[in-house]
């Protein structure tokens, strides 16, 4: 069997940078142990598997660990290959997800994702978050994912995480933010538990930094940078209930994957 595959650079306009994420387009799904097999083969932070029916299209995701509810630049990746590659014409790929309807539209290189806000709840710091970050955050939060506030954006770019300590905390992955020098909030997302120390650009992380980034700053817009060593750039919205997350994508290869 042959699958179409495509690697995609998300929420970044050059390649080399953002996150990479696998999208292999199917028939039909094959059995969950060859998904997650895939994935791990694919050894990317994501995989996503895209199955067409009529007007929508069905997504999952994969880490090369487990299967996720959300993931922000995988969609992204996603669209862009619908977009790009398919031939799609209308302007908004519709996904139906784990998550729910997920819609992606595109304008000129611009894709803006239509995700659920996640608002986090403040809470005490774990002991295990404070261990692993190395240091005790400004403010706690959790939704997802735990949401660590610090004071500066030097502060997020010098964490080296102990991951041994934050795979013990009770979530799928750890959000370290703060206000950007250059631009309204940046961050940085850890999810050793989903087999991903680090994850370039995580689009699924900002449904719940920009309600809290939104409420802090007093506005809806905002333009952020995730500052891992690969780096992206996302432009956001908060919407009530839903974020506009949207960002830019490259073609980094294309090929198929032969699965037996």
């Amino acid at each position: 069997m042959s699958i179409p595959y495509y690697q995609i650079d998300a929420f970044t306009g050059s390649l080399f940078s953002g996150n990479p994420a696998g999208v292999c387009i199917l028939a039909d799904w094959l059995p969950d142990p060859v998904l997650q097999s895939i994935a791990a083969e694919n050894n990317l932070a994501e995989t996503a598997f895209v199955v067409q029916r009529d007007s929508f299209f069905n997504l999952r995701w994969f880490t090369p660990a487990l299967e996720v509810d959300l993931c922000g630049h995988a969609t992204l990746a996603s669209a862009h290959v619908i977009f790009r590659h398919l031939g799609y014409r209308d302007a908004v790929v519709r996904f139906q997800t784990r998550a729910g309807e997920l819609t992606v539209t595109a304008n000129e290189d611009l894709l803006t994702l239509d995700f659920p806000a996640r608002p986090a709840a403040a809470c005490p710091t774990p002991a295990e978050l404070r261990e692993g970050l190395g240091l005790s955050p400004a403010a706690t939060a959790k939704a997802r994912d735990y949401l660590a506030i610090l004071d500066t954006e030097r502060a997020v770019r010098e964490l080296r995480p102990d991951m041994s300590a934050l795979m013990r905390l009770d979530c799928l992955g750890i959000i370290a933010t703060a206000p950007g020098d250059h631009c309204d909030f940046v961050s940085r997302f850890f999810a050793p538990r989903a087999g991903v120390p680090e994850d370039p650009v995580t689009g699924s992380a900002h449904c719940t930094l920009i309600p809290y980034w939104a409420e802090r700053l007093g506005r809806s817009r905002m333009r952020a940078l995730q500052i891992s060593p690969r780096g992206g750039e996302l432009f956001c919205e908060h919407r009530g209930e839903r974020v506009g997350i949207a960002g830019r994508a490259v073609t980094y290869s294309t090929g198929f994957l032969h699965v037996s």
